[in-house]
């Protein structure tokens, strides 16, 4: 059976320019943007700093997709916000915004019915209006309190009806007002992990050596005139590959690990049956604290080369133990 002939629009070539020209035609939209930071935005960004309440970000379509994400950076990345839909606000959820609040409207026409019906309680209650349109001679542009502009110069799509470069232009600014509200705030990466416990940014920020180390009895130690048979025993029973090497108040002397095992075997000249672990011991081995990120012992670890650490207070007393599968098994590396 003869096959049909591929459609022209199925054409690689064809594909590759067309879609080569939508990212030049949102790249030009972003650029455009670039030179619109000016005062309107410098003022946006300070009267959502001063907000004693939340951000309220609306829209509808597009924009309203564009909105809830806006909305999400701006709440994970330290400024309180959160989306209502515009047409849902009609029927009840306008009760959500408060006179602490702010608005955030984004429409690309800046005519969205649904959002003009609701303009006039946010006015009544005197409630900041700030409008994200890309149109600055609109009735949602012109009733508030400020506008940015997102205007593209065209869609990239041939039709100029869905939404493209519109909807980057406006995420894009949304990035812009986030991003400058985090610094502004000096968020930082510690604050960004309390927002974010479940993922790996929270678990490398928030996870604590204290959280993780082998303590009391786990621990492996020795003290310094133990037999190397002693020390073996120990770090049999403990599965942590190594053991401390401790005085009498549990001061850290040094460690013993299965490199060092290793490396004993190999050396003829060591007394198996009567060596003290203290004459083969690592003097000064590298050692954390347990009130440090969980994160620091895994770049320690591989800075060094070395799979366990034994865990010290500020004297030196060997408080506990932690090796990679520890770390592993947090999922911190």
């Amino acid at each position: 059976m003869e096959l049909p002939a591929p459609s022209p629009l199925l054409d690689a070539e064809a594909i590759t320019r067309t879609a080569r020209g939508v990212i030049a035609i949102e790249a030009l939209a972003i650029a455009v943007l670039e030179q619109r930071i000016e005062a309107a935005f410098i003022r946006a960004c300070r009267m959502m700093l001063a907000c004693r309440g939340r951000i309220v970000v609306t829209g509808m379509g597009k924009s309203g997709h564009i909105g809830r994400k806006t909305a999400a950076t701006l709440a994970s990345t330290g400024t309180p916000a959160f989306f209502v839909h515009p047409g849902e606000a009609s029927h009840g959820d306008l009760g959500m915004i408060t006179e602490k609040d702010v608005v955030l409207a984004l429409s690309n026409s800046g005519e969205t019915e649904e959002l003009l019906t609701i303009l006039p309680v946010i006015k009544r209650q005197g409630i900041p209006l700030i409008a994200m349109t890309g149109n600055p001679n609109s009735s949602l542009a012109r009733q508030a309190d400020l506008h940015l502009d997102v205007s593209v110069p065209a869609e990239a799509c041939p039709l100029g009806l869905a939404p493209t470069a519109s909807t980057t232009a406006t995420l894009v600014m949304g990035d812009a007002l986030a991003i400058a509200l985090l610094e502004a705030r000096g968020f930082t990466a510690e604050d960004f992990a309390r927002s974010h416990p479940a993922g790996s940014l929270g678990r490398r920020l928030l996870l604590r050596i204290s959280d993780l180390m082998h303590a009391g009895a786990s621990v492996p130690k020795v003290r310094a005139d133990a037999s190397l048979t002693e020390a073996l025993m120990e770090m049999s029973r403990k599965s942590l590959g190594m053991t401390a090497v401790v005085d009498a108040d549990d001061h850290l002397l040094g460690i013993y690990t299965d490199g060092d095992l290793r490396r004993t075997l190999d050396d003829h000249q060591v007394d198996l049956r009567n060596v003290h672990v203290a004459d083969l011991m690592t003097r000064n081995p590298k050692t954390i604290g347990p009130d440090k990120l969980a994160a620091e012992a895994a770049q320690l670890m591989e800075t060094h080369k070395i799979h366990a650490l034994i865990v010290v207070d500020g004297e030196r007393r060997v408080v506990g133990a932690l090796n990679i599968h520890d770390l592993l098994r947090a999922k911190v590396v």
